[in-house]
Parts: structure tokens; sequence; C-alpha cells
């Protein structure tokens, strides 16, 4: 009889989740979508180190045409060299700060038409914001938030005429798990991560019928040459926080956002944290995977429960803190 009961349950439960299955697998927007690399242009900012310049040998390794773009003409120089070391192939490389509409524009049209473009410049200088001077604040949100601007609003006209012959093509953003959820000492910098979700939503909606797919990639810390020098001024305070989720190289990262940028998917977390951050903040964020769909659905209220914890934890740590103090 026990057996007889536990069947019945099984199909009781079965019957309404196949159902929320099927809805998905109907309403979920956009559908599935395959970018391809090889053969096509890639042009990634903040191509000269770290994560950009791991990308790039990653897209050359896969058959691209890659072109670079970084404001340090002479690391810029040492990149192409290490990509050809190491890929045997030639890529491209303009000197151009993201800040310069004008400049970017110029390095664009020189480029030529973009299928894939990565917007992976960025800096990050941490500090309390009543300690910060304004000149960084708007220093971050000018090279972080405008500066993708100006990359995209350059290479749109191109990348639409290009679609017909090349099929789907990617926009790209590197944003940052502090593009998910605010941390002490992040104040600037997390403000400025975060207004790259809002332009990523609306620009999808904007560029799908022109077959233009976007990608928002949640890095953690990752061990690039950049973030050790910040990270030489961060309060230590934010590094108990942050210390959650680890730092991962510049090659895992690039892999992931390859990866990410290939399925078309709209929100790329880079490790487990991540991933239940992107679950936790999917919100009205477009979904292609239906099955993905249905873990946000089905833990919608276990992850808002895992996020209060979290903030108990993060408070409880700034309270002890205060309280040494």
């Amino acid at each position: 009889m026990a057996e007889v009961y536990f069947s019945l349950f099984c199909l009781l439960l079965f019957i309404p989740l196949s159902t929320i299955l099927l809805i998905l697998f109907l309403i979920v927007r956009p559908k599935p979508v395959r970018v391809p690399i090889k053969n096509r242009h890639v042009f990634i900012t903040g191509g000269s180190s770290g994560i950009g310049l791991a990308l790039a040998r990653l897209c050359a390794q896969s058959g691209a045409d890659v072109t670079i773009l970084a404001r340090n003409a002479a690391r810029l120089e040492e990149a192409q060299q290490s990509i050809k070391l190491a890929t045997g192939r030639d890529v491209r490389a303009f000197s151009a700060d993201v800040r310069d509409y004008d400049a970017v524009k110029r390095a664009v049209e020189e480029a030529g038409p973009i299928d894939v473009l990565v917007c992976n410049h960025g800096v990050y200088v941490p500090q309390e914001l009543e300690e910060q001077d304004m000149e960084e604040i708007k220093f971050m949100i000018n090279v972080n938030l405008t500066g993708t601007f100006h990359l995209i609003k350059a290479a749109l006209p191109g990348m639409k005429r290009n679609r017909v012959e090349k099929g789907p093509s990617s926009i790209a953003i590197m944003s940052s798990q502090a593009g998910q959820v605010g941390i002490y000492g992040y104040t600037a910098y997390s403000a400025s991560k975060f207004g790259l979700k809002g332009l990523a939503e609306a620009l999808q909606h904007e560029v799908i019928a022109d077959d233009i797919h976007l990608s928002l990639i949640f890095p953690p810390d990752t061990e690039t040459p950049g973030f050790a020098e910040e990270n030489k001024r961060r309060p230590q305070l934010t590094s108990i926080i942050a210390a959650s989720s680890g730092a991962m190289k510049a090659e895992e990262v690039a892999l992931k956002s390859l990866k990410g940028i290939q399925s078309g998917t709209f929100m790329v977390p880079c490790n487990l944290e991540g991933k239940l951050l992107t679950v936790a903040t999917a919100g009205l964020s477009p979904q292609r995977s239906y099955e993905a769909a249905f873990v946000e659905v089905m833990t919608a209220g276990i992850m808002r429960l895992a996020g209060l914890i979290f903030q108990w934890n993060w408070f409880s740590s700034i309270a002890k803190w205060h309280a040494k103090k």
C-alpha cells in the first residue's frame, strides 16, 4: 500500500511540474541561438591585458579575425605579439580612450564591420563614498558605463548592415558580480556596473530583430595586473565581505565568457556563487533556456531566503567591524 501511495504522490507531483515546463518551453524568449566565432570579426576592448587579452587569444585560436582596443599603445603591441606567438594569427590593434566617442568611432570605422563586440574595458577604484574623490567617481562611470555606450553606438550601424550575410551577431558586456549586488566599498563601482544591466536589457529589445544578441558577463574578483594594483587600496572590510566568492584566473573567465557569447546567454555567471546570484537576480531579464527558467521559477523563494542570509552575514560583519573600531 505504501508503494501505491508513493507512486500516486510522484504522479501528482509530475503533472504540475511537467505543465510548468511545457508553459516555459512555449513562452521563453528569445529563442536559443548559436553565435559563430570562426571567420567572424571579434572586436575586444580592454584587450591588452587580463580578461580581454585571454579572450582575444581564445577567439584567435577559434579562427576569428580579432581586433583589440586599449589606451596604452605599448601594451597593445605586446599583446599583439603574445597572441601571434600563441595562436599564429595576426590581430589588429587600436589605441583609444573609450571616454572619447570620436576616437572610438574612428577606430571602429577603420576596423570594419563587427560581428562580435566585447565591451571588456573597465576600471575599479574601491573606497567608501564619503572618502572618495568625485573625480574618481566620475572616472569610473565615464569608463565603465558611458564608454560602453560609446562602443555600442559606434559599432551598431556596421553590425546591422553585416547581419544578413553572416548570421547572428553578439554584443557582450563585461559587468561584475558587483553589478548584481552592492557591497561595502563598491558604491561608485557598483553604480557604474548596475547601469550596464539596464542598458543590456533595453538594448536587447531594440536589436533582437537585427539578429544581434546581448550577453552580460559577471566575473568575480579576477587575478589581473589591474586588480592587483587596485586591490592595494581596497577597504579591509570590503575584502572580508567579497572574499566569500574567491578569485578566478583571467583565462577561466575568458573561457566562460566565450561559451556564454556563443550560446547567446543573456546573463553569464563565471563561478558557483555567480550562478546563484544570476538565479537570484534574474528579475525580468531575458532567458533563452526553458530549463534555466524552470530553475529560476522553482527556486525564487529559496533564493530570496538565501539572499537574506547573505545580507545578515554581511551586516553582521559590518557591525563587528565597527564595534572593534
